[in-house]
C-alpha cells in the first residue's frame, strides 16, 4: 500500500429494506415471546416479497397469548409501510405462518447448559470512535438512521422508507485520514424533484452529523446516483432474515462467522456469543489493553465448554498476549448460560437491535464497560 494509504467501506440501510423489514419483523416475534416466557426458544425465519410476509421456523415456548400475525402487523406499521404504493402495507398484507417445534434432539442438550448450535463466532472493538467501533459503519448507520428520524417526523415528508447509506474511509497509517465517499440512495414519493431532495439530504443528513474535519475538497458524494428511486419494499426487492450480517456487526472492517442474529434467542450462541465476545473485546480496548481487538470463539451443539478461543491484537497490545488471555480467562465466562446471565439477555430487547447495527449503541448490556 503506497505511503501505507488503504480505504475501507462500510454500508447501512434504513430500516424499510425488505431485508431489515424481515430482522424486525422477526425479532418482534422474539419478544413479545419473550415477554411471556423467558425461556421461550425461538428461531423464526422472515421473507418478504410483493405484499406478502412469510414467517416459518421454530419455537418452543409456554406463551399462550402471542398473536403472531398481529405482531408482524404491528412491526410493519413502526416501520413506516402503510400504503403499497411505498412497497408493503400493514393493513392489506398477507401473513403466512408455518412454525415448528424445536427439535427434541436439540432441545435436551439446550436444556442442560449446552450451546443451540455448533459454529464459530467474532467479536471486535477499536479505538477509533467513542463507541469503540470502526468510523466508517458508525458513520453509515448514523447517516441511516438520521433519514428515519426525519421522514417519521415528517420534516423530510416525501420520503419512504427503503434506502440504503455507505461509507467510504481512507487510512493513513492505520489511522482514519479523511471521508473518501458518501452514498445515498432512498425511496421518496413521485412529486418530489430530485435536485430538491439532493440538496436536503446533504443539509439536513450528510453535513449535521460528519466530523467536518474528514470532509474535504475531495470528498465525493452521491445521493440517489441512479435518479428517481420511487418503486421499493418488498415490490421493489425480496426481504429475508439474516441477509445483512455485515451491517449489523463492524461493517466488514473485521471477520464474521456467517450465523445471522435476528429471530433467535440467546440460546442460540451465533447471537449471544458475538454479543459476548463484542463485550470482552470492548473492554480490552476500553480498558487499554490493546488498541484493536478481534476475537473468535467456536462452539459445539449441545456442549458447554467452547472448543477453542482466540484473540488478535494486531500488534497494538500495551501488554502480553499471554497476559491478556489470562486477563480474560480471570474476568469472562464464555458457557452459553454464562453468557446468557451476565448479560441479561433473556429480556425482550431485541427489536431496537434489529436497525442500525447491533453494536456501538448504548444502553445495552454488552456495551458496558467494566474494570479488568
Amino acid at each position: 500500500m503506497k505511503n501505507n494509504i488503504f480505504y475501507i467501506t462500510s454500508e447501512s440501510v434504513l430500516c424499510g429494506h425488505p431485508d431489515k423489514v424481515c430482522d424486525f419483523i422477526a425479532d418482534n416475534i422474539l419478544d413479545a415471546f419473550l415477554k411471556e416466557d423467558e425461556y421461550s426458544r425461538v428461531a423464526v425465519e422472515v421473507m418478504a416479497s410483493n405484499n406478502k410476509i412469510y414467517i416459518t421456523g421454530q419455537i418452543t415456548t409456554n406463551a399462550k397469548n402471542v398473536n403472531i400475525e398481529e405482531v408482524t402487523r404491528n412491526a410493519i406499521k413502526q416501520i413506516g409501510y402503510d400504503n403499497i404504493k411505498s412497497g408493503l402495507d400493514y393493513k392489506t398484507c398477507e401473513i403466512i405462518i408455518d412454525i415448528i417445534k424445536q427439535s427434541k434432539d436439540i432441545q435436551g442438550k439446550v436444556d442442560g447448559g449446552g450451546a443451540g448450535d455448533q459454529g464459530i463466532m467474532f467479536g471486535f472493538a477499536c479505538n477509533e470512535t467513542n463507541q469503540y467501533m470502526p468510523y466508517g459503519v458508525m458513520l453509515a448507520n448514523k447517516l441511516a438512521e438520521r433519514i428515519d428520524q426525519l421522514r417519521k417526523k415528517e420534516f423530510l415528508h416525501y420520503l419512504k422508507p427503503d434506502g440504503k447509506t455507505q461509507v467510504t474511509i481512507e487510512y493513513k497509517n492505520n489511522k482514519v485520514n479523511r471521508i473518501d465517499t458518501i452514498i445515498i440512495s432512498v425511496q421518496h414519493d413521485s412529486k418530489i424533484r430530485l435536485t430538491e431532495l439532493k440538496e436536503d439530504i446533504l443539509k439536513y443528513v450528510i453535513l449535521p452529523i460528519i466530523d467536518m474535519n474528514l470532509f474535504d475538497e475531495n470528498t465525493k458524494v452521491y445521493i440517489n446516483p441512479i435518479g428517481k428511486f420511487e418503486i421499493g419494499g418488498t415490490i421493489g426487492d425480496t426481504g429475508l432474515t439474516g441477509r445483512k450480517i455485515i451491517v449489523d456487526t463492524y461493517g466488514g472492517y473485521a471477520r464474521h462467522g456467517g450465523g445471522a442474529f435476528s429471530g433467535k434467542d440467546p440460546s442460540k450462541v451465533d447471537r449471544s456469543a458475538s454479543y459476548m465476545l463484542r463485550y470482552i473485546a470492548k473492554n480490552i480496548v476500553a480498558n487499554s489493553l490493546a488498541d484493536k481487538c478481534e476475537l473468535q470463539v467456536a462452539y459445539e451443539i449441545g456442549m458447554e465448554k467452547p472448543i477453542s478461543f482466540f484473540i488478535e491484537t494486531f500488534g497494538t497490545e500495551k501488554i502480553s498476549i499471554n497476559k491478556i488471555y489470562e486477563i480474560v480467562k480471570n474476568n469472562f465466562d464464555l458457557k452459553p448460560n454464562n453468557i446468557i446471565e451476565e448479560l441479561q439477555l433473556r429480556k425482550p430487547i431485541y427489536a431496537k437491535t434489529s436497525n442500525y447495527g447491533h453494536f456501538g449503541k448504548e444502553n445495552m448490556s454488552w456495551e458496558n464497560i467494566i474494570q479488568i
